[in-house]
């Protein structure tokens, strides 16, 4: 089922972070510092993601003593192509001139 309906503001931040550097492994609490999104919000959106095929996910595996190991996200070629859509489209609308009277 495919869905019509955009993106949350949020979930483009979370997109926008990760597609930075695509290629890197990121945690939720990392991706919480940088975007100012609460974890209750945060780990919703990765799973959501994730299970849309839009970000691949890992266990670290090589894990400080004292600490459990933690689930790593990063975009999927999908995931990627999706941000820069939201952020071509994003630039578009900046861009365009406000007519008068319109809402």
């Amino acid at each position: 089922m495919l869905r019509n309906r955009p993106p949350s503001e949020q979930t483009a931040r979370v997109l926008f972070a990760l597609a930075e550097d695509p290629k890197a492994w990121r945690h939720g609490y990392d991706l919480c510092q940088q975007t100012g999104i609460k974890a209750g919000a945060m780990y919703p959106i990765l799973i959501r993601l994730a299970d849309r095929g839009l970000l691949e996910t890992a266990w670290e595996s090589e894990i400080p003593k004292g600490r459990p190991p933690r689930h790593l996200y990063r975009p999927t070629k999908a995931g990627a192509a999706l941000a820069r859509e939201l952020n071509e489209q994003r630039a578009a609308a900046t861009l365009r001139p406000r007519v008068a009277g319109a809402r």
